[in-house]
């Protein structure tokens, strides 16, 4: 940094810039006295005399005008180029030179290059080192080739889901939609078929979300319109979406005159906290699109995106065992052959028929068998199927599972469930199997075997349905064979959808009166569910009063079986034990008594629970 000087004051050995020349400047031509014309001169240690060959520097002339330096480091120090008389001592021999004078120059702004004597241009040699004198601890690593990796935010520097192996690698089909496949171990049932599960990555931009902007506006609107003004956050917090995203379209919707600010909505500051509400340029355009479909909650999910997680969440190819099998039914008392029979079909994933006398835990079964797919799954909310909206996320049989604390961020437009179990009865139509289209709402919700996806459908009472049972086996023949379900928009076009089902039927009806060859050959399993011997009679009876608080009694177990069953060859059912208890406790708690196992209470209840109606009467 130069010094500092006070005004007026000419600094010694200060020349000026080439392009700062006077008013009136004399050529170098006309002979004139002129400093500026004087060829330079090197410089000499203090106490010498001028140098040889070069003529002494005049002094200034009178009248001239003094040049000055402005007070203070000068702005043009830093650019200036090289006087002439600092270009001449860089080229000079460094022999000619005192020792004061053999500081390198400074830099050229030109891009010539100042030649040197052939001698100096070589770079030193570099001695070699033997690797095996040097200490191990100063041994460095060679330098890593230039492969620069591309810095990752600190917001996607987040760790790998709840027991992860590795990070998350995006490949396939969802690495441009914003899904991505995080390393799991194998969980149960649910991980065993691969190491890689399905995790769904927050979205970072609009792109990201596989939807358009025209789409996030129409349910942003929507989305005021029904609850006639909202807050930002609450917006973002209904679609499901980052605010980052929802923040860009409320401000091209507010360009667009269609939403303005109401005000602050409390403590806060920034877009989120704002309050929006619709404007009068938005009624026409509103009514068009509740014209078109009246869907208000969170974005949907591109189809494609959905068949790529429901195929990485897949039910098929689970290696279950009898020991991980035993303590998922709870209560229910399973015979080994039963524990042998379901076994393989979970593993496979396809579809097993039940049959047998009622009352005997077949249903009960199945509702054990789901707990058997350990593991989690993600449900998205609708799906975008054909600018049409599919609902497929259901309270009542969707479980969602808590977040775990330390778990990583993903697209809430997800739902984190436990393998759904979906059971239908008689009431099952053909109609049920298909999209459901409400003209009121104008969108669609899922059927149910859609909404069982990746986890286990029931069809309880098989035979017992409204529709004809070769009807409804036909509609399932091509999925349970090709994995493959067709559905129907109410446009007449045909969208195929992934059935990833474990698919179970249920009866108690003769099966030769309901199948056919064609449905056995793609039922692969098949398992009647005996009812229970005299031994099996006793264990239930004594688990259920266990359950039930009521001190269990052997002889009057027996009594009931001697008294109430042989005389009149009566068959076990595995449900009996349950329901002539209770009835018991009912009759107990109606005559003020403590419940227990009685001749009275065992003689009452199989008088109210067994009640046989004669045609003839």
């Amino acid at each position: 940094m130069a010094e500092q000087r006070r005004p007026g004051a000419s600094p010694p050995g200060f020349d000026p810039p080439e392009f700062q020349t006077e008013s009136n400047p004399v050529s170098p031509r006309d002979g004139g006295g002129n400093v500026l014309s004087a060829p330079p001169r090197p410089r000499v240690p203090a106490g010498a005399g001028p140098a040889q060959g070069g003529p002494a520097r005049p002094p200034a002339q009178q009248g001239a005008p003094e040049q000055r330096r402005p007070a203070g480091p000068s702005p043009f120090l830093e650019r200036r180029p090289a006087s002439p008389e600092q270009r001449r001592v860089a080229q000079a021999p460094t022999e000619q030179l005192s020792p004061v004078d053999r500081r390198p120059a400074p830099p050229v702004s030109s891009m010539e290059v100042t030649p040197l004597p052939g001698e100096r241009r070589s770079a030193p040699a570099v001695p070699s080192i033997d690797m095996a004198s040097v200490p191990m601890e100063r041994r460095t690593a060679p330098p890593v080739p230039s492969m620069e990796l591309t810095p990752v935010p600190a917001e996607r520097r987040s760790a790998a889901p709840a027991g992860s192996a590795g990070p998350e690698r995006r490949t396939g089909a969802g690495a441009g939609t914003g899904m991505r496949r995080a390393l799991a171990p194998s969980e149960g049932g649910g991980g065993d078929a691969g190491a890689w599960r399905f995790w769904p990555a927050q979205p970072r931009s609009l792109a990201d979300t596989g939807l358009t902007a025209t789409m996030v506006e129409e349910l942003i609107l929507k989305a005021i319109f029904y609850a006639g003004e909202m807050r930002g956050m609450d917006i973002a917090n209904r679609l499901k979406l980052p605010t980052s995203i929802i923040d860009d379209i409320i401000e091209g919707l507010r360009r667009q005159k269609y939403i303005d600010i109401r005000g602050g909505g409390g403590s806060g500051v920034g877009k989120s906290t704002m309050i929006y509400q619709l404007t009068t340029f938005a009624t026409d355009t509103l009514r068009q699109i509740l014209d078109r479909n009246r869907y208000n909650g969170p974005a949907p999910i591109p189809l494609q995106e959905w068949v790529e997680a429901v195929k990485k969440q897949s039910i098929r190819g689970n290696r279950i065992t009898r020991h991980r099998m035993e303590d998922k039914f709870g209560d229910l008392i399973i015979r080994d052959y039963i524990f042998d029979g379901i076994g393989p079909a979970m593993n496979s994933g396809r579809a097993i028929f039940f049959y047998g006398p009622p009352g005997n835990g077949k249903t009960a079964i199945c509702q054990g068998m789901v707990n058997c797919f350990e593991g989690e799954i993600f449900i998205p909310h609708a799906v975008l199927i054909d600018d049409f909206v599919v609902r497929i996320f259901d309270n009542i049989l969707h479980k969602p599972v808590e977040e775990d604390s330390g778990s990583p961020s993903y697209d809430r437009r997800w739902i984190r469930c436990r393998r759904p179990l979906v059971v239908v009865g008689g009431e099952l139509t053909l109609e049920m199997l298909d999209l459901v289209y409400s003209p009121e709402v104008k969108y669609y919700e899922a059927p149910f075997q859609m909404k069982a996806t990746n986890g286990m459908l029931l069809i309880d009472d098989f035979g017992r349905q409204k529709v004809a049972p070769k009807d409804l086996l036909n509609r399932w023949i091509v999925p349970l064979e090709s994995d493959v379900d067709m559905l129907t928009l109410h446009t007449g076009k045909k969208v195929q959808v992934p059935f990833d089902v474990f698919s179970a039927f249920s009866t108690n009806l003769d099966p030769s009166d309901l199948v056919d060859d064609a449905f056995l050959r793609r039922v692969r399993y098949k398992l009647e569910v005996q009812p229970p011997d005299e031994e099996l009679f006793h264990q239930i009876f004594d688990v259920m009063c266990q359950k039930r608080g009521v001190p269990y009694d052997s002889e009057m177990v027996q009594y009931l079986i001697d008294a109430h069953y042989k005389p009149v060859n009566r068959r076990f059912a595995a449900c009996q034990p349950r329901d002539l208890l209770d009835q018991m406790i009912d009759m107990a708690r109606y005559q003020g008594v403590e419940p227990q196992l009685t001749e009275d209470l065992v003689d009452s209840a199989v008088r109210s629970y067994f009640v046989r109606f004669d045609k003839g009467r």
